[in-house]
C-alpha cells in the first residue's frame, strides 16, 4: 500500500508552492503570491507530523504482514519505496534514499514523509541562488576556449537530463597538530673576473602549531562522485541556515547513506594537506625549502549534517554519459569533457613540426 507524501499548498490559491532560489521564498506559479520559510512552516508543522506518522503506520503495517510477492515486498526488497501524490493520487516510486521528488504527472513539487526524521534530519540547509538556466549558461561557458572539445559535442550537443539536488554532507570541526623541520638553502653567486663563485648556506628550519578546522565537508551520499563534490567547492558558510522542509519544494533532495565513520580517512587527508600547506607557506625568503620531517596529529570535533545545493546536468555523445556538477550556490562547476582525437593530433602537430625546424636549425 502506497503511503501519503506531504506537499506546500498556496494559502491563497492552493496551488503548488516551490522554493525560489532568487526571492528566497516559497512562490506560487499560479497566483504568485509569496510565502517566508517561516510562514509555511508555522502552517504545515501539524501536517509534516501528520505525515510522519502516516509513514510510520504504513511501516508498521508492512512489517505485520506476512510476506508474499507483492509489490510492496518487492519494493522493499528492492530498496524503494511507493508515496501517493497528493495532488493528481499517482503512485510514485523513489529511492529509499530520496527525501524530496517531484510529480511526472503533475510536476507537484513534494516532500517524502519520514524520510528527514529524527536522526536522518539535518542541522543546516544552504538554500538553492541559482536556478536552471544559470546551470545551462554555466556548461555552455565551460565549453568556451577548449581547444580539444569536439566541434560537434559544444554545436549539437543537448543536455538530457538537469536537476537541482540538495545533496547530504557532513561537516566536520577539529583541528590539527603540526610539528615540521625544513631544509631550506641561500645561494649568492659573486663574479670576480673570469671566475663565478656560488655559495651554497643551509639552515634548518622549524615550524609548530595548531591549525583549526571548522565544518570541513564530505559528501555522504554513495551515488555522488566524491571528486565532482570536492570540485565545486568552497560554499559560503555565512548563508547555512537551520535546516526546514520548507526549504525542498522544487528540488530533488537524498538523505545520508554514507555514515560519518568512513568518511574520516578523507577528511583526516584534507586536514592534514591543508595544515602542511600553511606551514610551508610560513617558510619565505631562501632558495630552496624541503620537507624533511613531521609530525601531524588530527583531533576531530563535533560532526554536523547539512543538505547543499547541487545542480546536475547530464549528456549523451556518441553512446558515452557526461556528467557535469554546479554548485547551486556560487556557480562552480566541473564536469569531464571529450576529446578531439583529430584536433588533439593537429595541436601536437603544431606544436611538433615548429620545434624539430629549431632543432634542425639550431644542429644544422
Amino acid at each position: 500500500m502506497a503511503s501519503q507524501i506531504t506537499n506546500y499548498q498556496c494559502p491563497s490559491c492552493t496551488g503548488p508552492l516551490h522554493y525560489g532560489d532568487k526571492s528566497g521564498m516559497l512562490e506560487c506559479d499560479y497566483c504568485g503570491s509569496r510565502f517566508t520559510v517561516q510562514e509555511i512552516e508555522a502552517l504545515y508543522r501539524e501536517k509534516d507530523e501528520a505525515a510522519a506518522a502516516a509513514s510510520a503506520a504504513a511501516q508498521a503495517q508492512q512489517q505485520a504482514e506476512p510476506e508474499a510477492d507483492t509489490p510492496e515486498n518487492w519494493a522493499k526488497d528492492a530498496g524503494i519505496r511507493v508515496y501517493n501524490c497528493p495532488s493528481c493520487g499517482a503512485e510514485l516510486i523513489c529511492d529509499e534514499t530520496t527525501a524530496a521528488t517531484s510529480c511526472p504527472y503533475c510536476n507537484n513539487p513534494s516532500i517524502v514523509p519520514g524520510q528527514l526524521s529524527d536522526m536522518l534530519k539535518p542541522d543546516y540547509v544552504i538554500p538553492f541562488k541559482l536556478n536552471k538556466d544559470d546551470a545551462i549558461k554555466a556548461l555552455k561557458d565551460y565549453y568556451r576556449g577548449k581547444k580539444l572539445l569536439p566541434k560537434a559535442f559544444s554545436d549539437k550537443n543537448h543536455i538530457e537530463e538537469i536537476k537541482g539536488v540538495y545533496v547530504p554532507f557532513w561537516l566536520f570541526d577539529g583541528e590539527v597538530d603540526a610539528d615540521m623541520s625544513f631544509q631550506g638553502t641561500r645561494v649568492h653567486t659573486v663574479t670576480t673576473g673570469n671566475e663565478v663563485i656560488t655559495t651554497t648556506d643551509y639552515y634548518r628550519i622549524h615550524r609548530s602549531g595548531v591549525v583549526d578546522f571548522d565544518k570541513l565537508p564530505a559528501d555522504a551520499s554513495s551515488k555522488m562522485p566524491d571528486a565532482h563534490m570536492d570540485a565545486i567547492e568552497p560554499y559560503d558558510y555565512s548563508e547555512l541556515k537551520p535546516f526546514s522542509n520548507a526549504y525542498l519544494p522544487g528540488f530533488m533532495a537524498d538523505k545520508y547513506d554514507v555514515e560519518p565513520e568512513s568518511c574520516y580517512d578523507r577528511v583526516d587527508e584534507r586536514a592534514t594537506n591543508t595544515a602542511v600547506e600553511m606551514m610551508t607557506g610560513t617558510v619565505s625568503g631562501f632558495s630552496s625549502c624541503t620537507p624533511e620531517n613531521r609530525r601531524i596529529g588530527v583531533r576531530r570535533g563535533k560532526t554536523s549534517y547539512a543538505l547543499l545545493p547541487v545542480w546536475l546536468l547530464a549528456t549523451n555523445y556518441n553512446g558515452k554519459n557526461y556528467l557535469f556538477a554546479m554548485n547551486g550556490q556560487t556557480g562552480k562547476l566541473i564536469g569531464d569533457l571529450p576529446v578531439s582525437s583529430g584536433r588533439a593530433l593537429a595541436w601536437f602537430a603544431g606544436i611538433a613540426l615548429p620545434l624539430m625546424a629549431l632543432l634542425t636549425a639550431l644542429l644544422y
